[in-house]
């Protein structure tokens, strides 16, 4: 028997979604996979409904990238509710504990240096984290309360925006992978004499992608009802390549292209060693790999004709 076809059309690179909160990540990625009718699409970065903002989404062979965009540095903004604590850190939550301090605009200001560089945090009970093969979320639900060890995450920045009332300010963060908005939120009302949990979050960039490159989930449904054919729609993919910028390349000729399609290791005259490296012919890529001695090893296979065959053969 041959093998099972894929429903939906090849399609190949990134979609930047403008998440809107109350929907989450996944049903987000599957109202995006099915206005573009693609064979296969995967999110980079989870956002709770909560949260509102950049979710990228990767199509066809630029889920192979995926990886890379999980590992992009971040910026969001979000706003902190003092006063109160919840079961999971966010608006959504059940309030455990509270209390009538807060803290004023000069001690915020002065409190957040001590949150930026490399930091210990402890992760929110209600996160993906698995405890013992279980997600934390589900152990958390269950009543049980998870045993989330706190661990190194980065903070580039982070500014006061706004102030709203005394209840509440409004910060930007940039911040490496792996950090916990929920949890920065809960730690600098902990560490100012109060307590706190983030009461909206927006995601404005993740890498590359920013807000300027987004469309909301509404505009693009919109778009799937209006659009004459799904190639109106294309225009609003990315190529794969955007996401491989940050990382060194080369480009090759035909013969060495078709050699490395067929995963063989080739000799490339770089000068320089790397764990992720990436080759293209004809400004296509063509594998992720890792380079070493001069030999180029791939290990991500990246094949970008709608047919699925060796484009050149």
């Amino acid at each position: 028997m041959g093998a099972r076809r894929r429903k939906g059309r090849f399609v190949s690179g990134w979609l930047v979604l403008d998440k809107p909160a109350g929907i989450g990540s996944t049903p987000a990625l599957g109202r995006a996979r099915r206005i573009f009718n693609a064979q296969k699409a995967g999110h980079a970065g989870t956002l709770d409904p909560l949260a509102s903002g950049i979710l990228p989404i990767a199509f066809g062979e630029a889920t192979k990238t995926i990886h890379m965009m999980m590992d992009a540095p971040k910026s969001y903004e979000c706003t902190i509710r003092f006063g109160a604590t919840t079961t999971t850190d966010d608006a959504e939550g059940e309030i455990v504990e509270e209390t009538s301090a807060r803290p004023d605009d000069a001690a915020i200001r002065a409190a957040l240096p001590q949150f930026i560089g490399e930091i210990s945090q402890k992760p929110p009970a209600y996160s993906a984290l698995k405890v013992d093969g279980r997600r934390a979320y589900d152990l958390a639900r269950a009543g049980e309360d998870p045993d989330l060890a706190p661990r190194v995450i980065r903070i580039d920045d982070i500014e006061m925006i706004d102030r709203p009332d005394v209840d509440h300010v409004r910060l930007r963060v940039d911040c490496g992978k792996g950090t916990y908005i929920r949890a920065l939120g809960r730690d600098l009302a902990q560490n100012l004499g109060s307590l706190g949990y983030i009461s909206a979050l927006r995601r404005t960039r993740v890498g590359y992608f920013s807000l300027d490159d987004a469309i909301g989930l509404e505009k693009l449904t919109d778009l799937g009802h209006s659009a004459p054919d799904l190639n109106e729609l294309d225009r609003l993919i990315l190529p794969l390549e955007t996401v491989l910028d940050d990382i060194p390349g080369l480009a090759l000729d035909e013969n060495q292209a078709r050699m490395v399609r067929h995963g063989q290791s080739i000799p490339v005259s770089v000068d320089l060693s790397a764990d992720m490296f990436w080759v293209h012919y004809e400004a296509k890529a063509v594998a992720l790999g890792a380079l070493k001695q001069g030999i180029f090893r791939p290990l991500r296979i990246i094949n970008q004709s709608p047919t699925g065959a060796n484009e050149m053969e």
